[in-house]
């Protein structure tokens, strides 16, 4: 096994469609991970195994492939760059020492490049670019460097040029050695390059470039960056040595070529990622919360053991398998360690290596690797495992309050009875789906990041569990108060032999402030209603509210006062006095101006400055009242508003069209208002 120094992790972010499954499929061929690569359009990668990622050509999940390099084991955690499921790239970030910046030559800098950049960042997270796809039609590696420079700043260092254009990229220029390698597109896949002089015609923009890079990495050196300021030669052992350091404190980021698809440059790519990444015992250790005080745990083959749960699969067949972390010690099959937070004992019953979905038996895993393990069955995505003497919680990323809300029922009688207990075991392997039962409306209600997010959930569903649903409208729950003051008699007589049924109440209905509730008053004076009845008048009241009378919604905000009324002696009962009151209050409800109020939200809006006026426009159309808006450090704009729940059933996919996947929506129920 790999010890601490020979195992490295890097994790394959970026924009959705700039080809980073395919780049981990070209890195496992290269390597000789495996004979030949597989496609996306055909389905055939070993990263994008489920069915539901290989029918829409989209990563879903986070996948771990390791490759060998010179004998040091690199695991390459490809995860999916669809809005969605950014969860699953935060916490391959949180888990790794290198994040590869994946960013296609064609489309540039996207909405998901700068999420996974900020994700890293606040991690403080090593990070290289990868410009791929340089093989494509409109592939514009200059263009595209630049808009890398105006997005990250100034410790972008490029460190490769690209030889060819579009289908003529044939290899890739090294500006520290000042030498080319060249790759023949006409041999068989794996290619390998092969190192030559720097073509003529480029020879003046390797040497401008060259000045450039040295720029980029005497950013990280301030004695470096005064003796270039001054024009004093800097060697290339020194160059070499500042970068290194550069990127691993996260102030240098080198730009490299590839194109994942003809393999042009992907054998660089992996000896580089070698060279430039971090060990695990360099990175920082992991922060994990023992009761009220945070501790680091180190990188430490010898320490404690402990788990980070980066995913879980479950199949109805295979069982449930977690992919985890190993953060500090040496596993061995049959350790028993504790979930802090479902507080069980998890016995490892058997440790495996794992590729895609593919898997080994492993003897054992040491701090740095991936393990995959079976039947764990009180342990899901983002949980810790850890000695019963340290019940540490390692800190991961929180997932974001899911957007979109969506109301589902079961397509059959067999469904209903499994439905609650499938949903349970989606949410087990993803954390950022919830599931509520909603005794108001009587809704199943599951919340969700999108439209994608929720197709993909209930396509597992029903290939995993057999649970099919169908969807429906969300119903809002609304709420109903009075705008007046009235007042009612109401009596209820019923004889019909024997003990009959008699009562009288004369009921006053206030209305009160909003977010008041209710309140229940007695002015009855000289026994009028005997006491005993009382708490009868009361009980039918709040019976009677729980109706309504504009749409069946409940009654808030409500002051009833039993004002005056009469009892029998033999034909009075609490039956009768609350049968009164109640029909009392639909009476007095009916002359007090009823209104119908709706649930409001406080709304955070964050978006890009160009798209500022579009969202207010279309926030405006929605009834809001706009609060304000701030502006965050890197330049977007954070609208903060009020807006009716009504309004939002699809906000968060229309948020997405209208700022081209760049804007995120926060909100939570705020009060009730009078419905407009």
């Amino acid at each position: 096994m790999p010890t601490r120094t020979e195992v490295r992790s890097v994790a394959l972010v970026g924009h959705h469609g700039a080809g980073k499954t395919t780049l981990a499929e070209a890195l496992l061929a290269s390597t000789g991970a495996i004979a030949r690569a597989g496609t996306v359009e055909r389905g055939t990668t070993v990263c994008d195994f489920e069915p539901e990622e290989i029918s829409r050509q989209l990563s879903i999940g986070l996948s771990v492939a390791p490759i060998e390099v010179d004998g040091i084991r690199v695991h390459v955690l490809d995860t999916p760059g669809y809005a969605d499921f950014a969860h699953q790239m935060a916490l391959a970030l949180s888990a790794v020492e290198l994040a590869v910046v994946v960013v296609s030559a064609t489309d540039g800098v996207a909405a998901q490049t700068l999420d996974a950049w900020r994700a890293a960042e606040e991690l403080g997270l090593p990070r290289v670019i990868v410009i791929n796809k340089l093989d494509r039609e409109r592939a514009d590696f200059d263009r595209v460097l630049e808009e890398i420079r105006t997005a990250f700043g100034a410790g972008v260092a490029p460190v490769e040029l690209p030889i060819g254009q579009e289908a003529d990229f044939r290899g890739v220029i090294d500006l520290f050695d000042d030498t080319a390698t060249f790759y023949d597109l006409d041999a068989p896949a794996p290619r390998h390059g092969d190192e030559g002089p720097i073509p003529e015609d480029l020879l003046d923009t390797e040497h401008s470039v060259h000045e450039q890079l040295v720029e980029g990495i005497v950013v990280g050196d301030d004695d470096l960056m005064a003796r270039y300021l001054e024009g004093a030669p800097i060697g290339r052992d020194e160059l070499e040595g500042t970068l290194s350091k550069g990127v691993a404190a996260g102030v240098v980021f080198p730009v490299l070529c590839a194109s994942a698809t003809t393999g042009v440059g992907i054998d660089r790519l992996a000896r580089l990622l070698v060279e430039l990444c971090p060990t695990p015992a360099e990175r920082r250790p992991a922060l994990v919360s023992a009761g009220e005080s945070l501790t680091e745990v180190p990188c430490d083959p010898d320490g404690p053991p402990l788990l980070e749960v980066v995913r879980t699969l479950s199949d109805p067949h295979a069982g449930k398998v977690t992919i985890a972390k190993v953060l500090s010690g040496t596993l061995s099959s049959d350790l028993v360690l504790t979930n802090p937070r479902s507080r069980a004992d998890e016995r490892l019953h058997a440790l495996e290596s794992i590729s895609g979905s593919s898997t080994r038996p492993l003897t054992e895993a040491v701090a740095g690797d991936f393990v995959a393990i079976g039947r764990l069955s009180n342990t899901k995505t983002g949980d810790t495992l850890a000695p019963k003497t340290m019940p540490a919680t390692v800190l991961v990323p929180e997932p974001e309050s899911a957007p979109l809300a969506v109301a589902v029922r079961p397509a059959s009688r067999a469904d209903d009875d499994k439905l609650m207990s499938a949903l349970a075991r989606l949410c087990e392997e993803d954390p950022t789906i919830s599931v509520e039962r909603d005794d108001e409306t009587h809704q199943t209600v599951l919340r969700v990041m999108g439209e994608v997010h929720l197709a993909v959930s209930l396509e597992r569903l029903a290939r995993k569990y057999g649970v099919n649903v169908e969807r429906e409208e969300l119903l809002i729950a609304y709420r109903e108060t009075i705008s007046a003051v009235a007042s009612v008699e109401q009596s209820y007589k019923k004889q019909s032999g024997g003990h009959g049924q008699y009562a009288v109440v004369r009921l006053r209905l206030e209305p009160l402030g909003r977010g008041e509730g209710f309140e229940f008053g007695d002015e009855v004076v000289g026994g009028a209603i005997p006491r005993q009845y009382i708490p009868a008048v009361e009980k039918g009241v709040r019976e009677a509210m729980a109706q309504g009378c504009l749409g069946g919604f409940p009654v808030v905000d409500v002051r009833a006062v039993v004002v005056d009324g009469k009892a029998h002696s033999v034909d009075s009962s609490e039956m009768s006095f609350k049968t009164a009151a109640a029909q009392a209050f639909h009476r007095a409800m009916e002359e007090a101006g009823p209104v119908l109020l709706e649930p409001i939200d406080w709304v955070s809006v964050t978006v890009p400055p160009e798209s500022h006026g579009d969202v207010l426009g279309d926030l405006h159309a929605r009834r809001a009242r706009v609060q304000g808006t701030d502006t965050t450090p890197e330049g977007n704009q954070i609208i903060s508003a009020l807006v009716p729940e009504a309004e939002l059933t699809r906000y968060p996919v229309d948020l997405r069209s209208l700022t081209g996947g760049r804007g995120r929506v926060r909100s939570r129920r705020d009060h009730y208002d009078v419905k407009a």
